[in-house]
């Protein structure tokens, strides 16, 4: 950010310095004193602090105008230390030399007399606008700094966010082939077998892929429309399972409106049936339960089976939504798996809104 180019920052420094020398030097010159003074005198002083103010401000421009183009406050700014002197040297110099010769003649004009600023005053206001100018300066990088640094908060928040849609497209990547892999096995294992139920399922694969590609570029939708994508994905598991699978739905219809990441619950399901019934030679249940409990909604998908028998898995499909729900929602979401009574339950908690 250049400051230079700020016009309520021109404006701020220019009224500051003014006030600053009006306060410090003529104020107390006209008010602190035994004796009154003549008017001509007062005016004088109050003269002397807006031409002080207004040189202080241009010699300060000129070096913000410098640091603004000049300094760049990626790099150490000890490099930068001699030339910043260097143009407070220069500054010095120029607020000197043009504001004494000033001071004569505003005497002159106002009090009507050859009487000049003495040397011990010259001597004086030198170390006084020292003073001062180092505060100017001391102040001045620390507002450059301090936007600097939001500059630097606010890139790495855009880069933040950029990853985690780039992560999140990634994650998404992976849930159809997934996917499309199994389902793609079922048909080639059940075509030379039974071509009606082939069929079926491919009419259902076809609805699947559908809904994945029109909700692939949103990051949540109504737990309604999750909920005809599984029941396509039960429909296509139990052409192969058969009598194996029993799937059961406890759902609060409350949760119906409620917005979930697109996909979550039909990776709960497959990963129930994949780790869980089709390991069991007898086959066993699915249930799945929504509901809403202390602002929050909750997923639970129950299966017959146990976590050991699932060991060896990779658990991509869990990983993957672990990532996609720390990514969408912190730790504001949570996902346990753990095995209860011949059971696996897979519990998610959401908060209300995304």
């Amino acid at each position: 950010m250049k400051l230079s180019f700020n016009t309520y920052y021109i404006l701020f420094g220019l009224i500051g310095w003014i006030l600053l020398f009006e306060l410090t030097l003529a104020f107390p010159k006209i008010f602190f004193r035994s004796t009154p003074l003549e008017a001509k005198y007062e005016i004088y002083f109050w003269v002397e602090g807006v031409l002080c103010g207004i040189l202080a401000f241009i010699c300060s421009y000129i070096v913000s105008l410098y640091v603004d183009f000049k300094v760049d406050l990626n790099k150490p700014l000890k490099s930068y230390v001699w030339q910043v002197l260097v143009m407070f040297i220069i500054c010095q110099v120029i607020y000197s030399l043009v504001l004494w010769p000033i001071l004569d003649m505003a005497a002159f004009e106002i009090r009507g007399d050859n009487t000049r600023v003495s040397f011990r005053g010259k001597i004086y206001n030198v170390f006084y606008f020292v003073t001062l100018f180092f505060i100017w300066l001391f102040a001045f990088f620390a507002i450059k700094i301090y936007h600097q640094l939001k500059k630097v908060q606010i890139r790495k928040l855009q880069l933040e966010a950029n990853l985690k849609e780039s992560q999140l497209n990634t994650l998404k990547g992976q849930i159809n082939p997934h996917f499309m892999f199994n389902s793609l096995n079922n048909i080639r294992g059940l075509m030379l077998e039974d071509v009606s139920k082939s069929r079926d399922m491919l009419t259902r694969l076809s609805e699947t892929l559908r809904y994945s590609l029109t909700k692939n570029d949103v990051d949540s939708i109504a737990l309604e429309d999750e909920l005809e994508m599984v029941d396509n994905y039960i429909e296509i598991s139990k052409i192969q399972l058969e009598d194996r699978l029993t799937f059961e739905k406890d759902i609060d219809v409350e949760t119906l409106n409620q917005h979930i990441p697109p996909m979550v619950i039909q990776m709960l399901i497959e990963n129930a049936i994949k780790h869980g019934i089709a390991t069991l030679k007898e086959g066993g249940k699915v249930l799945l339960k929504t509901s809403l409990k202390d602002d929050k909604l909750l997923i639970d998908v129950t299966n017959s089976g146990s976590l050991k028998k699932s060991k060896n898995s990779t658990k991509l499909g869990l990983d993957n939504i672990k990532r996609r729900l720390q990514l969408l929602y912190g730790e504001q979401a949570t996902f346990d798996l753990f095995e209860n009574n011949n059971q696996v339950i897979a519990s998610i908690k959401l908060p209300l809104k995304l």
